[in-house]
Formats: structure tokens, C-alpha cells, sequence
């Protein structure tokens, strides 16, 4: 389980497709820290495993093996050699929940349709397909890239978020232009709420 707050970005070092999976190698710095093999890492909100560890020092390298279908269904399959990506650490029992819970499970990709500075923030539109628009509430929260937000409208394509400009420059976000393809999650509070409304009606 994670927060939507993160904590760094990485640098994706290497990309190396094996006859099943796709090695993922990404350097991290505060992510990598206490990091052990089999530990999970937000790699732009998705919660992958880490199967290697560099050796030790200021950066670290971190290897995840991605299944072809993961690959296939996240924005990691756009990713290149110095692009930089999201990564938050699991939360721990002893933590703060700054964001909201995210899973690191990906229920979609959205594509940015507008993204322009305001003043001092930027604002961000998100076309969404239908499996994250039907959890979208207006001051609502969603995870973009990873990255814990507040829903400030609805529209009929998606969402508009607004970035404060500590978001913008400590996330990915700062790389991302129109036509761009990010990591949605949609608020799993919602998910449930459908289930239980659901069942009761079948009921």
C-alpha cells in the first residue's frame, strides 16, 4: 500500500526484454535506501518488485522484472533510457497517510490533452477511459503517474487537476507535454463503495 506521495525521482538506466519479461533497471537515491530483494517500489504508481540491488553508495540500482502484460498496460512501456520516473516507498504501520491509499495497481492510461502554466501552478487535463472515469468525483482524489491528486472538475473526456509548483518540479511531471500517456489509479474507497451498492441492489 502507498500514499501518492513521492519521494523521488529515478532514472531508468536500462530497459532489456527477455523471453518473458522486460528488466526494468531504475537509479534511485532516498528509494533505495533500507531497500531489500522482494521489497515493492511505486515505479510511476505501479508497485513492481525489486529482484536486484546495485551496489551500495549515493545511487543505487534497482532491477524489476516486468510481466509483458503490465509492460503492455502502463506508461512504463514509453519509458527510456533517462527518462525519469515516480517512486514511493510502501508505507509503513508507523507512517503519515499525506495523499490517499493507493494501491499501485493501474486501472488505466490517460492521456494529457492539456497542460499549460497558470500563474504560478499548472493546470492538467487528463483524458481517462471509462473503467477510471466512472470513480472520478469532483474534489476527489486520483493517482497520476503515482502521484496523489485532487480532482478539480469532471469533464466528459477525463479530469482537470491543478499541479502546485512543488509538485510540479519534484515529480516527472516537469517532462510531460500533450499527447503524453500517464498511469492512472482511481480512488479504491470508491471501488468499494460500488461493490457494496451493487451487491445490496442484487440483494
Amino acid at each position: 500500500m502507498f500514499t501518492g506521495i513521492v519521494e523521488e525521482t529515478g532514472v531508468v538506466e536500462r530497459i532489456q526484454p527477455t523471453g518473458k519479461s522486460i528488466e526494468l533497471s531504475v537509479r534511485a537515491r532516498l528509494c533505495a535506501q533500507g531497500v531489500k530483494l522482494g521489497d515493492s517500489v511505486a515505479v510511476n504508481g505501479c508497485c513492481l518488485t525489486v529482484v536486484k540491488l546495485g551496489r551500495p553508495g549515493k545511487q543505487r540500482l534497482l532491477q524489476f522484472d516486468l510481466l509483458k502484460e503490465t509492460w503492455q498496460r502502463t506508461n512504463l512501456q514509453y519509458a527510456q533510457v533517462g527518462s525519469l520516473v515516480n517512486l514511493e516507498r510502501p508505507l509503513r504501520t508507523d507512517g503519515h497517510l499525506g495523499g490517499h491509499f493507493v494501491t499501485g495497481h493501474i486501472d488505466g492510461v490517460g492521456r494529457i490533452t492539456r497542460w499549460e502554466r497558470q500563474g504560478a501552478d499548472h493546470v492538467l487535463d487528463v483524458a481517462a477511459p471509462p473503467e477510471v472515469r466512472r470513480y472520478l468525483v469532483f474534489k476527489g482524489s486520483v493517482a497520476v503517474d503515482g502521484i496523489s491528486l485532487t480532482v478539480a472538475s469532471v469533464t466528459k473526456r477525463g479530469f482537470r487537476i491543478w499541479i502546485i509548483p512543488h509538485t510540479y518540479e519534484v515529480t516527472a511531471l516537469h517532462e510531460r507535454k500533450v499527447g503524453d500517456a500517464v498511469n492512472l489509479e482511481a480512488d479504491i474507497i470508491g471501488k468499494y463503495v460500488e461493490k457494496f451498492v451493487t451487491s445490496r441492489s442484487k440483494g
